[in-house]
Order: C-alpha cells, then sequence, then structure tokens
C-alpha cells in the first residue's frame, strides 16, 4: 500500500522540476548509505557535492553572485524533497549548511568580504559554519558573553559557543559576539553585537565534539576562541547591529526548517501506510485495525495542514509582505511542521512495533533526528510566547 502522489502532502506547488531532480540525486543514495554514515560519523561529502554540482545548495543566492536567484517557495520545494528521501535531518542540515552565512554575507558584506568569499562558498569549497548559542546564553542570545575587543586593524575574540554544526570541517566561523557590553549607555540588550568572519583552524581555537543521540554524520561541537585576531574588514554588516542583522534571516531559515520537516514527516508517513498494509498479526494487516489507522490518518491531516502553512509564509516571504506579517506565518510553519513531523514519526514507531527499534527500518532514525527541531533554531514554547505576545497581544510572560 501507499499514499498516491497527488494526495502526499507537499509545501508548494509548480515545481515539479525541482522535485524530481532531487529525487533523482535521492535516488543514489539509499537508506543504508545514510546508517553507514551515521555509524561512522562521516560528513556524506559526495551527497554534498552532488547538490553543489546542481546548484541546489546556492539557488536562493541572486545571479549577480553566482547563485540561481531563486525564490523562498522554489527552496522550500527543494528542501522538502530531501528531507522525504530517507537521508532525515543528517541529509537537510549537509544541503542547508551555508545558507545562513551566504545570506547574511550578500545582505550585509562589502564588497571587499564578498570577493574575499562569496566565490569560494558558492562553488562548495569554503565551509562556514555559525557561532551563536553559548552555554549560559541559549534562547536569549541577549546574554552572549563572547566579546571580540578591537585593537587597531583587529577585533581579539575570547570566549565560548557551543552547538556549532560543521565546526570539525569548516574553515571559518560566522560569529555573533560582543563588541560592547549588554545594555552599554543605556542602549537596547540586543545592541552592541557584531558579526565577523571568524578563523576556526588555528591554534588560538579550540573545538571539540558533541556525542550525541544521533545525527552524527552532521557534527555539533563545543568551540572555545583565545585572543583570536580577527581582521576589520572582515566584520559583516555595520558593527552592534549583528543581532538585527541575524533577525533577517531568521524568518526564511524557520519556513525551509518547516519544509524539511514536512519531507522528514512524509517520509515516515508513506512507510507506516506500507508496513500497515503487510503487517499480519492475528490473521490479518494489522492497517485494517483503527487504533493503527487513525494515528496514520491524523498524522496526515497534520502534515498537510503544516504544508499549508509553509506554502502560505513561503509566498508571503516572495512577494515582499510586511516583516510581522512574514514573522507571523513563519513562525506558525516552524511550529505545525516540527510537531507533525516529529508526531507522524512517533506514530510510525508505533505501527512498527518491536521493529521500530530495529535499524533496517530506518525509522528509529528518523524520530531522533526529528526531536531536536521542537527545541532549535527556536524553542516550540517561544514561538508561543511570541504568538501570545505580538499576535495576541497578552502581556509578555518573559
Amino acid at each position: 500500500m501507499t499514499i498516491k502522489q497527488e494526495h502526499l502532502p507537499i509545501t508548494t506547488l509548480g515545481h515539479d522540476d525541482i522535485r524530481e531532480a532531487v529525487r533523482a540525486i535521492n535516488a543514489k543514495f539509499p537508506l543504508e548509505y545514510w546508517s553507514a554514515k551515521e555509524e561512522h560519523r562521516e560528513f556524506p561529502q559526495d551527497y554534498f557535492e552532488e547538490f553543489v554540482k546542481s546548484g541546489f545548495t546556492t539557488m536562493t543566492v541572486p545571479e549577480e553572485y553566482g547563485g540561481g536567484g531563486a525564490s523562498i517557495s522554489q527552496a522550500a520545494a527543494m528542501l522538502e524533497e530531501v528531507g522525504a528521501g530517507g537521508g532525515a535531518t543528517a541529509a537537510c542540515s549537509t544541503v542547508h549548511s551555508s545558507h545562513i552565512a551566504l545570506s547574511s554575507i550578500i545582505k550585509y558584506g562589502s564588497a571587499e568580504l564578498k570577493q574575499k568569499y562569496l566565490e569560494r562558498m558558492v562553488a562548495g569549497e569554503l565551509a562556514v559554519s555559525f557561532g551563536v548559542t553559548e552555554p549560559d546564553a541559549g534562547t536569549d542570545t541577549s546574554r552572549i558573553s563572547t566579546s571580540a575587543v578591537r585593537q587597531g586593524d583587529h577585533y581579539v575574540v575570547n570566549g565560548q559557543k557551543v552547538w556549532n554544526s560543521h565546526a570539525q570541517r569548516a574553515e571559518k566561523c560566522l560569529l555573533l559576539c560582543r563588541t560592547s557590553s549588554r545594555g552599554a549607555d543605556g542602549t537596547e540588550h540586543t545592541s552592541g553585537m557584531s558579526m565577523l568572519m571568524a578563523d576556526l583552524k588555528v591554534p588560538e581555537v579550540t573545538i571539540k565534539k558533541i556525542p550525541k543521540l544521533g545525527r552524527n554524520a552532521v557534527d555539533s561541537n563545543e568551540v572555545w576562541f583565545h585572543d583570536l585576531p580577527v581582521p576589520v574588514s572582515d566584520l559583516v554588516g555595520e558593527e552592534g547591529q549583528g543581532f538585527r542583522q541575524i533577525l533577517a534571516s531568521v524568518n526564511s531559515e524557520r519556513i525551509l526548517l518547516a519544509a524539511e520537516c514536512v519531507g522528514m514527516g512524509r517520509w515516515c508517513l508513506e512507510r507506516g501506510v506500507a508496513y500497515a498494509g503487510e503487517r499480519v498479526v492475528f490473521g490479518r494487516t494489522i492497517g485494517k485495525n483503527q487504533s493503527v489507522q487513525h494515528p496514520l490518518a491524523d498524522s496526515y491531516i497534520q502534515l498537510c495542514a503544516a504544508g499549508l502553512a509553509v506554502r502560505q509564509a513561503a509566498d508571503a516571504y516572495d512577494r515582499g509582505a510586511p516583516a510581522k506579517e512574514i514573522g507571523r506565518l513563519a513562525n506558525m510553519a516552524k511550529y505545525l511542521a516540527s510537531e507533525a513531523a516529529f508526531r507522524t514519526a512517533d506514530a510510525v514507531m508505533q505501527v512498527h512495533g518491536g521493529y521500530s527499534f530495529a535499524t533496517e527500518y530506518h525509522i528509529g532514525r528518523h524520530w531522533i533526528e526529528l526531536r531536536p527541531h521542537r527545541i532549535a533554531p527556536v524553542n516550540n514554547q517561544m514561538v508561543l510566547n511570541f504568538m501570545s505576545e505580538k499576535v495576541l497581544g497578552l502581556e509578555k510572560s518573559y
């Protein structure tokens, strides 16, 4: 049994050529490929290179900088199919890894900075990690303490970041740090933060991999900076405005992550439906039982709703709707998609029974890798806080 193609939960319409191209790439990498990468903790370099060659890793970069000039809706279709290919979050993280750094440099970087880095990033030669989160400053970004003190023509960076993806292989880190103290001179708490393109493969930087439950094909790390010099020319945008500059990329990131979640939820649901139609217990297929049917049907409805939310958010982004409206829609899409995808994976784990823990079915890998999306890049409780305050007009609760 399988879900008809026309009934699949999808996030966008009219991008069949993109979807077919991604499906063709995914077909080259069977499920066993992803199990091996997870087991050996190896970055899927050959998968990444397929997407670089096809232009998908930089499809939203303007054509004048060597990208494809694609819309967020087109990128959502691409990443949804990446998620639906069986590689789970490891595959998605591999493809979208440089998105934030690229968009930040294009939007805020000086001509010198763009010339220095963009060509190599677009070609897939320069990997860039993203450093924001700190051990004592998670969601409350205003409390980061990593400092960058200017000394002549360079900054000196000291501090620690955590959960940096790709830091083991990345040459650079787009680093959010404090160039002035929190609330200095009566300014807002979010002022005084700046973005720097900092070196990683130098003696002044220590990188330690974080042991994880899953998504081990893509590394996550703790990173320490000890008197690291960074040229002033590697400042991205305006000094003291780093937080606002990052916010400009937040909405697109949430839309694209939501699309990935819909894709991964699709993969899980299709496997659940197929297994329910094949598995025989007590002389009948388990798919005849309402206790199996209803969770799958509910998962399908929730994924369809999430797909529509992603479509609405992407459309608003592409037509240049006001930032507040995009923020409302992007947060809703992220919330709905991450919740629906994980719950679908959990329902399909239940359908598979004991076999859900067998690695050959790959359900457990998706279950583990989908769980963090309810936490990052923004905790879903913070999404509810945002909706309560900014949309419903209730008092701030934190």
